[in-house]
């Protein structure tokens, strides 16, 4: 077939037909097809082209539309976390003021669910991951995080007779060292702490 042939195989045709796509990749339109013994003919206006037909992998109609590739649906927007309701919740199921809760929370983390200390404190309420594992929580997810804070606020509160200083001290330095000291132990660190949610809780209560 001549040169001038073989382009016209390619141009777009405006009777409906059929493209042989080709093992090359390329799609050559004809008008119909004839296969016979291994060899097929494309026939199209300007003429006829015969091939092997191992040369073709498919024949698709004119005005076949290949099918659109799946769209992902939207990501699903974070979800904001509602920390008021976090701790009214917490500070209901255990029996505490939500403004002391709040005010923990406000010296631990700054309320940032994220925050990791230095120490490798974890979350809203700062749990170490070894006390969040014995109350059973993971410190990441912020609900857990001020579930088990404010269960483990509560057993201090329990352990010292309700004697908030005491608490707040085993809950920032740990139970061992208010009991080492009968107290609140001589940490300046400590004792700022206990300043600063003690302020903080006053503030709360006037705020409600």
């Amino acid at each position: 077939m001549r040169a001038a042939s073989i382009f016209l195989l390619f141009a777009w045709s405006a009777v409906a037909g059929e493209y042989a796509l080709l093992t090359s990749g390329a799609r050559l339109y004809a008008d119909r097809h004839e296969a016979d013994s291994g060899k097929v003919t494309l026939y199209t206006k300007a003429g006829s082209t015969e091939m092997d037909s191992a040369q073709i992998l498919r024949f698709e109609q004119e005005d076949f539309k290949a099918p659109k590739p799946p769209v992902a649906p939207p990501a699903e927007p974070a979800k904001t976390v509602d920390l008021a309701e976090l701790i009214n919740n917490a500070a209901r199921k255990y029996g505490l003021p939500a403004a002391f809760v709040r005010a923990v929370v406000a010296a631990e983390s700054g309320n940032r669910p994220g925050a990791v200390s230095p120490k490798g404190a974890v979350g809203l309420m700062q749990l170490m991951p070894g006390t969040a594992r014995d109350l059973g929580a993971d410190p990441k997810i912020p609900a857990e995080n001020v579930d088990a804070g404010t269960r483990y606020l509560r057993d201090l509160l329990l352990k010292y007779d309700n004697g908030a200083y005491h608490a707040l001290a085993a809950y920032n330095a740990g139970p061992g060292a208010v009991d080492k000291y009968h107290g609140v132990p001589p940490y300046r660190e400590t004792q700022n702490y206990i300043r600063n949610v003690l302020r903080n809780w006053r503030k709360q209560q006037q705020a409600d």
